[in-house]
């Protein structure tokens, strides 16, 4: 059987911690952003954790599971 692909898109938008958890970078923070305040812009600047439903099948995206 051949060796699994990691998933391209995935490789790009998540990084897996030290302790396993699954960092993201919001979305919503590259237009229109005038009509947005200053500190839901501020709050998407910084890197997210993924909800543990979520975490398995990033994961499996990555070939880490």
């Amino acid at each position: 059987m051949p060796k699994m692909k990691t998933h391209s898109g995935a490789k790009k938008r998540f990084r897996v911690t030290g302790s396993g958890d699954v960092k993201y970078k919001h979305s919503g923070a590259r237009h229109i952003l005038t009509k947005k305040t200053t500190k839901r812009k501020r709050n998407l600047r910084q890197t997210g954790i993924l909800r543990e439903t979520e975490v398995y099948h990033v994961k499996r995206m990555l070939v880490l599971a």
